[in-house]
């Protein structure tokens, strides 16, 4: 499974695309996979702040509800709200159409506690080692 290398990573399996003090983010393909078929999201609403590791948006799927967390702290600047029609673009594009939310950053020193994709990739291999 290959991990677009201008993206950053979480351990808990969102990405981060940085542009200009905001950061889009979604979920990985990875987290897509072991989550199974998307059914429906509760994301956050514009202008909700969070603090990193916080949870900041809710994924249901055939298989289990899962908490997706704010891989950085900031305030939510934008929802993707074609979601709440087709949740299926999170498993079928995670990395395009599939984004959950912007945020503004508070703080882009976090953005360096993130990880790049090999470090990524080295973590999930070890998980399904695991």
């Amino acid at each position: 499974m290959d991990f677009p290398n201008d993206l950053k990573y979480t351990k808990t399996h969102e990405w981060v695309k940085t542009e200009d003090g905001v950061a889009t983010c979604g979920l990985t393909a990875f987290a897509a996979e072991q989550i199974g078929d998307v059914v429906q999201l509760e994301l956050p609403e514009e202008g909700q702040t969070f603090k990193l590791d916080e949870p900041i948006a809710v994924v249901e799927s055939s298989k289990a509800s899962e908490e997706i967390f704010a891989p950085l702290s900031g305030t939510v600047v934008a929802s993707n709200m074609d979601l709440e029609g087709e949740p299926e673009k999170v498993n079928e594009s995670p990395y395009g159409d599939g984004w959950m939310f912007k945020m503004e950053m508070s703080d882009e020193s976090e953005v360096s506690g993130l990880l790049d994709a090999d470090a990524y990739a080295k973590h999930v291999a070890e998980l399904k080692e695991g």
